[in-house]
């Protein structure tokens, strides 16, 4: 990776820089480093300030953090290797002449300058800017703290939009087919607003506490915008309770009209919203503060930013040895109306083109043809299964998580694959008498099962009933995925014991000094603090005891509102649901922070809830809502302080932006369901405005399963499907594998980008998904990260990741 700059340091007669032979040669060597121009002459310039010693300190914790980091590049692990003499004296692919002592470096410098040159230079790199290329690209490593933030006009904006969204997508959620906002329409409707706002309110203001508050403090600025855009962002879902409510309420249901109460819903909404801000404020030293956690999600959020705010716009190599002329914003805006035209071509004019099952067009009354290669019901092996942008991206979106994380979920999607063919074909638990991939659970006649036939008239199971109805069967790729979920979770906590435990240890230290004052309680205790958090310590940093009262206030008011109504539920369903939540939320929080993916709790929390409570479906709900929303709520809320972590936004305003709509959007949600709860006919086929609750009926069906029927009789001991629990001790050997094959092989880079938890997370994608929602990820994942990236950074920074937002 280094020998080109070895000897362009070492030669006397290297090529002026105004040569093509220097051109072709800084070209080289950027794309050598995954850096750009700019950030490489800016390394050059801070590497030149650096003492040995300081160097010689930071990459022994920089190799500790990263030797096992797939997103950190191997050639510069390798290097770090020769330069500590941790690895061989002399690596067989470095072409240097000499062989490295770390006490000869140190006390004879002299000998070693290309060494180290090169490896302040990516000192620099890692302390001034990030250790990881897509961030150093798309990310500043600077910051104005005089910039306004937490502006009248932005909370303005933000209060608004926050309402509006959370209007939205809780008014269409039970309709059929549901309509939602996401993430990228507050933030492109939040910048015509800002500039509105700029050009017609006056510079009136007050002064508190010093501070000058005015209606108009200049122009609308990048800070501004992100604040609003958190403030949406947070207030799209609606509380996981709803759900609940719509279940125990109806009377072709549970029939408990108590649940229709006001109080009722607003205190089981504000406790699950609420727990899940306490936990992700906790962990902030885990999750946010570290930069091996990168949360590759959040950087096409700041690609649009940058494109909307960012005017030095300049030109960049891209391919065809074409320079880049066109700025962030006008790509965008061509690539949001290209995409805005191509979409009713698959989703209107031409339906074929999203389900392209043309091998089933060959021979359409060929079962095995249509089990194997369908798209919409079938397996989907298939070569060129979808022209829809929305299939590509709905296992992973290519262009915003690392390539390996695509490869990996791919592998294991394939690996699934013929588990389930083996177990359909060999009749495995009479799942030939079923369809091959749906997620609903059927009956011994082969009929979708009626969960009506075994409940009493409260809603409580009836053993009689079930002995005389049937027990409930499932299909090949459904048995599969819950294989694969089990695997998936001791997979998580077995990865981050080895993988991670001192990042994890650093942490807890951390956490525990912090309650001892400021001097103690420093983020930098054994780690590596790159340009974003030495920029953030201008900040006041929210205190934890903040979010402990968060997570203590919610804490009480969910015991509340199960214990004071008849929700035949004991009150321990949330101290053990937050107990799951913290069991999970720091590994699976790294992986996702890391590879982009989320491994979701709910099968576990359906597991355990269900042994817990078992009988009782409404005790499960409630153990899935503090149990799995909790913490998968924790980690999307902590990729948004991640997200202003990165934007320089004052820790505090990020606090009371996500506190503040998180509050009114709750309001507003349970207003929206005392609305369409009063509605005659709703979530029936006479619904008005097609209100017919799609998701209800799977929930409820879900609900049942685990809570009335149990898992003992599906899992259990004699159970239909107990061999499939053997995916719990398959997670924890795989990772045990890979951990091993990665200790005896090091620097094998299959080894090294394979990650067992998302190659699992692979075999989740079935029931109702298939191979169709993941294989067209894979080649343009390869393209964007493996060929663009690699080759054009800049160009990759400034056209890859906004493509990814425009969808």
């Amino acid at each position: 990776m280094f020998a080109s700059f070895s000897q362009y340091i070492q030669s006397s007669d290297s090529p002026s820089p105004d040569s093509r032979e220097a051109v072709g040669y800084e070209s080289g060597f950027e794309r050598d480093l995954d850096v750009t121009q700019d950030d490489l002459l800016e390394a050059r310039e801070v590497a030149s300030t650096l003492s040995l010693e300081d160097v010689h300190k930071t990459m022994k914790r920089v190799y500790t953090l990263h030797k096992r980091d797939p997103n950190f590049p191997l050639s510069v692990i390798k290097k770090i290797e020769v330069f500590l003499s941790m690895g061989p004296n002399k690596h067989p692919t470095i072409t240097y002449s000499y062989q490295t002592d770390t006490d000869d470096i140190l006390q004879h410098p002299e000998r070693h300058e290309a060494l180290i040159q090169e490896i302040k230079i990516e000192a620099a790199l890692i302390t001034h800017n990030s250790p990881y290329a897509e961030v150093r690209a798309i990310v500043s490593n600077r910051d104005d703290p005089s910039m306004p933030c937490s502006t009248i006009r932005a909370w303005l904006v933000g209060i608004i939009f926050s309402c509006a969204v959370s209007f939205i997508n809780s008014f269409f959620e039970i309709r059929q087919p549901m309509i939602g906002v996401g993430t990228v329409v507050p933030q492109l409707l939040a910048y015509p607003f800002g500039k509105f706002l700029e050009k017609t309110l006056p510079d009136i203001g007050v002064i508190v506490f010093g501070v000058r508050h005015s209606l108009n403090p200049g122009p609308f600025n990048k800070k501004e915008h992100m604040l609003i855009t958190i403030m949406s962002s947070i207030s799209m879902g609606t509380p996981y309770t709803n759900y609940i409510v719509w279940l125990q309420y109806l009377p072709f249901y549970f029939n408990q009209p108590y649940a229709i109460s006001i109080g009722y819903q607003l205190l089981l909404g504000l406790s699950s919203k609420f727990i899940g801000y306490g936990l992700a404020g906790v962990c902030r030293r885990f999750l946010i503060y570290p930069s091996y956690c990168l949360w590759p999600t959040t950087l096409v959020c700041i690609a649009l930013n940058t494109a909307l705010h960012d005017e030095a716009d300049m030109p960049v190599p891209s391919p065809f040895k074409k320079i880049w002329n066109t700025s962030r914003f006008k790509f965008f805006s061509l690539a949001f109306g290209a995409m805005f035209a191509y979409f009713w071509l698959p989703n209107y004019l031409f339906a074929g083109l999203t389900w392209f099952s043309w091998m089933t067009w060959i021979s359409p009354n060929n079962r095995d043809l249509a089990t194997i290669t369908g798209g919409h019901t079938g397996l989907g092996l298939n070569p060129f299964p979808t022209f829809d942008w929305n299939i590509v991206t709905m296992g992973c979106d290519p262009l915003m998580v690392p390539f390996f994380t695509t490869f990996n979920l791919f592998c294991g999607t394939m690996l699934s694959f013929f588990v389930i063919l083996g177990v359909y074909y060999g009749n495995g638990y009479y799942t030939s008498y079923l369809p091959v991939n749906s997620n609903r659970a059927f009956d011994h006649f082969g009929g979708l099962y009626n969960v009506s036939a075994i409940l009493d008239e409260r809603g409580i199971f009836d053993p009689e009933k079930y002995e005389a109805y049937s027990p409930a069967f499932l299909t090949a790729a459904h048995l599969g995925s819950y294989m694969m979920f089990f695997a998936m979770y001791t997979a998580a906590l077995t990865y981050g014991a080895l993988y991670h435990h001192h990042q994890i240890v650093l942490g807890l230290k951390s956490l525990v000094n912090s309650f001892r004052g400021p001097k103690k309680g420093d983020i930098e205790d054994g780690q590596v603090l790159d340009a974003h958090n030495r920029l953030m310590k201008t900040y006041h940093e929210v205190p934890e005891w903040w979010y402990l009262i968060c997570l203590a206030l919610a804490f009480v008011i969910g015991i509340v509102g199960i214990s004071q109504w008849p929700t035949h539920t004991t009150p321990a369903v949330v101290p053990f649901g937050i107990i799951l939540s913290l069991i999970f939320i720091v590994p699976v929080g790294i992986i996702s922070a890391t590879t982009g993916i989320a491994v979701p709790l709910n099968v576990i929390a359906e597991f355990l809830g269900g042994s817990f409570a078992e009988g009782n479906a409404i005790a499960l709900c409630f153990f899935k809502t503090f149990g799995y929303t909790a913490c998968a709520q924790a980690i999307y809320f902590s990729a948004d302080l991640k997200l202003a972590h990165y934007m320089k936004i004052p820790p505090r305003f990020t606090f009371w932006a996500q506190m503040v709509p998180t509050l009114v959007s709750t309001f507003v949600s349970v207003g929206v369901l005392q609305y369409q709860i009063h509605l005659e006919g709703v979530c029936t086929t006479n619904a008005p405005y097609r209100f017919t609750c799609p998701g209800l009926n799977n929930f409820f069906t879900a609900a049942v399963l685990w809570g009335t029927i149990g898992p003992k009789k599906l899992f259990g001991p004699g159970g239909q499907y107990v061999e499939t629990l053997v995916g719990f001790p398959f997670g924890v050997a795989l990772v045990l594998l890979f951990w091993w094959l990665g200790k005896r092989h090091p620097n094998n880079s299959i080894i090294r980008s394979t990650h067992p938890v998302v190659f699992l997370g692979g075999g989740m994608i079935w029931a109702p998904y298939n191979i169709s929602y993941i294989w067209p990820a894979v080649p343009i994942g390869w393209f964007s990260w493996m060929y663009i990236k690699k080759r054009y950074l800049a160009f990759w920074a400034k056209a890859g990741l906004q493509t990814s937002y425009i969808q």
